[in-house]
């Protein structure tokens, strides 16, 4: 029942679309357990006359396919989808022929019909939701029909207007769809919210991968060192044995002027010492500005830096990844939708740094303009362009704001076209200067 079932890797690839069993086992079992004590309060303390063997069979058939699950599966056991679907469609059948045997919508537990299908929009792929549900309204139009009287005191009988099932009816059936949406949507955020901030910290731990590669260039060179060392001095003594051996007087010449060329260069990764790092991770804010932007500005567009403040005084910055790559993810957006012209700003005070980005393109639309920041949206005012506003800013914006940042996003009119980013910290928080 629950083995593989094909699906679209599309729908697969993430974790949170693969129900554990363990998970939908324990909530059976709490289905067997309230359908049992139900069954027993009304049979035997409340005596009302009720299709005792019936009801039963249907309780039993719930817990014998939660048993066989339990011993036949790990408790680590993911379902498939199509598994899935399954297992809530039978959860879903099981319960609807209890309530139709007690009594169809006019039992107060009908409402429960809900529960299968919003684990199923909350869990689930949309396709197998769907049917799901779809499924799920052909049953509680059944149970409008059911001939079964609702279990009741002897000699009463409970006739439930026409009006008031049709009433009833459209109750659970816009409960059901109004959670389903509702547990879908929520599901769907989370879940590319998580995508979005795994990704920011691969890209984030890539940026310092890059970061640290100049140590570990040196501590290479340092390491090398020693074994060129020795092919230098074997080289010599075979220059010097060799040298009036026609034959092998230019290879060994070849020999020893090639492992000096690389004595020179493992010379020169070897300045990137320790104390050279510490100086390299801190650098004034326009110099890091400048090598922000040096990467962008091969693409036809004009790429203007302007600095408001003074240098002398300026902040010191520490080589962040996370700044550098947010601020790099801004500027390059800028120039993907820009006309001809991005403008950078840079101003600090003693109290704040900002750093504004600009561009002459078409700005942002109005509904992406309000929903900036989430991840996957992908679409802005100008399509001749390849990109968009998605992920990308997404790991940026995260980024910045992790580094204290604030962000703000609007279009430059009524003052001219074009789209305007403004990053903005507390100089105590960007200065390695200032006391923390």
């Amino acid at each position: 029942m629950v083995d593989n079932v094909e699906s679209s890797p599309e729908e697969d690839r993430h974790s949170s679309r693969r129900l554990r069993l363990q998970t939908l086992v324990r909530l059976r079992w709490l289905a067997v357990g309230g359908q049992a004590v139900t069954v027993f309060i009304v049979a035997f303390w409340l005596k009302f006359p009720l299709p005792l063997a019936a009801c039963a069979v249907l309780i039993a058939a719930l817990a014998a396919v939660n048993f066989f699950l339990m011993i036949r599966y790990p408790p680590t056991h993911r379902l498939y989808p199509g598994a899935a679907f399954s297992l809530l469609g039978f959860d879903l059948l099981q319960l609807c022929a209890l309530l139709f045997i007690t009594g169809g919508l006019a039992n107060p537990f009908a409402a429960l019909v809900c529960v299968p299908v919003i684990i199923s929009f909350a869990s689930q792929p949309i396709r197998f939701s769907t049917v799901l549900i779809l499924v799920a309204m052909v049953c509680i139009t059944i149970l409008a029909f059911s001939p079964f009287p609702l279990p009741w005191f002897d000699g009463v009988e409970i006739n439930v207007h026409t009006v008031m099932q049709f009433g009833v009816w459209c109750s659970i059936a816009s409960t059901m769809a109004f959670a389903a949406f509702y547990a879908y949507r929520v599901s769907m955020e989370a879940s590319q919210l998580a995508d979005a901030l795994a990704a920011t910290e691969l890209v984030l731990q890539r940026e310092k991968h890059l970061s640290q590669l100049d140590g570990l260039a040196a501590a290479a060179a340092h390491e090398l060192g020693t074994p060129l060392a020795t092919i230098s001095v074997v080289a010599k003594e075979m220059e010097r044995e060799l040298k009036d051996d026609d034959r092998f007087r230019e290879d060994v010449q070849l020999l020893r002027s090639q492992s000096e060329r690389c004595r020179d260069i493992l010379r020169r990764l070897a300045t990137l010492s320790a104390e050279g790092e510490a100086h390299l991770r801190r650098l004034p804010l326009s110099s890091m500005m400048e090598e922000i932007v040096a990467p962008h500005r091969e693409f036809g567009i004009k790429l203007e830096l302007i600095e408001k403040s003074p240098r002398k005084g300026e902040p010191v910055t520490d080589r962040n990844a996370g700044i550098m790559y947010g601020l790099g993810n801004l500027i390059e957006n800028a120039v993907d939708y820009a006309r001809d012209r991005v403008t950078v700003t840079v101003e600090h005070d003693p109290r704040k740094v900002r750093i504004t980005v600009e561009d002459d393109g078409e700005g942002y639309s109005s509904d992406i303009l309000t929903r900036i920041g989430e991840p996957y949206v992908t679409k802005r005012q100008r399509e001749d362009r390849a990109g968009g506003l998605g992920l990308g800013l997404f790991i940026a914006k995260t980024l910045l704001e992790r580094s204290g940042a604030s962000l703000v996003f609007e279009n430059r009119m009524p003052e001219t076209a074009g789209a305007r980013v403004r990053v903005e910290w507390p100089r105590m928080l960007i200065d390695a200067n200032s006391t923390k």
